[in-house]
């Protein structure tokens, strides 16, 4: 169910050129040539959107592979890119039982194996392996999921170091040729239900922004992204576990850490972590990220007794906003568990749940403009866009190609051998898939 809450904000204009230039001058991560690049999770704009992409609409395992290289590992952490480097996270089950194993929680049966945590270069341009480095070797204190996996949080660059974020395992900073500059221990993280660990990074500036929400005490946390030492630390008391990835965006000239959380979403002011507004509204296991666009947010979480969906007017926000017109909409219905929803031309994008039944609605009224079965299967990875196309992957390896617009419309249907839940990645007129096995690059090798 929606609901529509005072003024409806004006027509939306997702990777407008305005935001990539503001985006440019406030992040380094986004220089001038920062559109080329996907150097963190949802991609240079932070919106799931490549403002000057252009990958094949078809491909198959005998059309459009540029190539395709077995990874070390598994994990469902989508790849950054920056010049001629993709960077991918891994945990590689070492299944020796040695002295270092610690008994499994009760709930398993088996001791947990060993992991070697991995961080891999490849060459984006043919897929060999430039380095790859051991950031730790460990058994992990608790389980996952079983659709899960031990690197899960996406490794996040600003064209001089390499962020990779393990959760409990550590966090680890290398130099783009693989030399490791500091290493932080937050601690172990107590999931709900075991569920495993999957918050990435957020990179803004000279700081680095993590998400601690667990069974535990949570907090948020910015690093030094030179030193790895604690800039702020701030408290969440009463939130459990997230999977959200937290946003930042400068707005009113100020720049917001964005939290999303089954208690309320918080903004922290990024130079002190000051406490600028909050907002309840969300289900349990919130593991979409927000997105932002131009004044706007929009919050959502999907699990099955708890879906909610909310837009923000952050517009002059501050404090608490419950009960005032800043909230815009909501709503209960058909909303996503995993996957982050995608804002492009001025309408959302998103699945029920983790099930192929894809809902767009209005950006600024919330209003539905359809909700159909796409034939995915199960569907764990966040949509993109390009060129004026959307690319939508489902867990068996099945991928759609629409047009953007108020009514379906597919353009084409694709499947490879291979299983997808992180989410795709597009440079130029490449698309890249972190499969359960391999590495692909798919572009155009004949008529497309």
């Amino acid at each position: 169910m929606m609901r529509a809450h005072g003024p409806a904000p004006s027509i939306l204009r997702a990777g407008t050129a305005a935001l990539v230039l503001a985006l440019a001058a406030l992040s380094p991560a986004t220089g001038a040539e920062g559109t080329a690049e996907w150097p963190w999770w949802r991609g240079p704009l932070g919106n799931g959107a490549s403002p000057d992409g252009d990958p094949p609409v078809h491909w198959s395992e005998q059309e459009n592979v540029r190539f395709k290289v077995a990874i070390d590992g598994d994990g469902l952490a989508t790849p950054s890119v920056w010049g001629d480097r993709i960077y991918v996270l891994s945990a590689l089950s070492l299944d020796g039982g040695d002295e270092d194993s610690r008994p499994a929680p009760e709930s398993s049966e088996k001791p947990l194996p060993k992991q070697r945590f991995l961080v891999t270069a490849y060459d984006r341009h043919d897929g060999s392996v430039a380095w790859q480095r051991v950031a730790t070797e460990r058994v992990p204190h608790e389980g996952h999921h079983l659709e899960s996996a031990w690197a899960n949080a996406s490794p996040v660059t600003d064209g001089e170091r390499l962020y990779a974020h393990f959760g409990s395992a550590g966090t680890y900073a290398y130099t783009l040729e693989g030399d490791l500059v500091w290493e932080v221990d937050l601690g172990d993280m107590t999931t709900r239900l075991g569920y495993g660990e999957g918050s990435s990074p957020a990179l803004w500036g000279d700081t680095l922004v993590i998400n601690w929400d667990h069974e535990g005490d949570s907090f948020v946390v910015a690093l030094d992204k030179h030193t790895g030492q604690e800039r702020w630390r701030q408290d969440r008391p009463g939130e459990l576990t997230s999977w959200s990835t937290p946003l930042i965006r400068e707005h009113e000239g100020r720049v917001h850490v964005i939290v999303a959380a089954a208690g309320r979403t918080r903004s922290y002011d990024l130079s002190d972590g000051e406490l600028l507004w909050s907002v309840p509204g969300l289900g349990m296991n919130v593991i979409p990220t927000p997105t932002y666009d131009e004044g706007f947010l929009y919050l959502a979480s999907g699990k099955r007794d708890y879906p909610r969906m909310l837009a923000v007017d952050l517009h002059g926000a501050r404090g608490d906003l419950d009960g005032t017109d800043a909230v815009l909409w909501t709503r209960d219905r058909d909303t996503p568990y995993v996957s982050t929803p995608l804002l492009y031309r001025g309408q959302l994008y998103f699945f029920k749940h983790v099930r192929s039944f894809l809902t767009s609605v209005d950006a600024a009224t919330g209003r539905t403009l359809f909700t159909e079965r796409v034939g995915l299967g199960n569907v764990f990875a966040s949509p993109v866009a390009a060129a004026g196309r959307i690319y939508l992957l489902g867990r068996e390896g099945k991928a759609l190609v629409l047009e953007p617009g108020p009514t379906l419309k597919i353009l084409a249907e694709n499947q490879l051998d291979d299983g997808f839940d992180a989410s795709p990645v597009i440079i130029g007129d490449t698309l890249y898939l972190r499969g359960r096995r391999f590495l692909s690059a798919l572009a155009r090798t004949g008529d497309d």
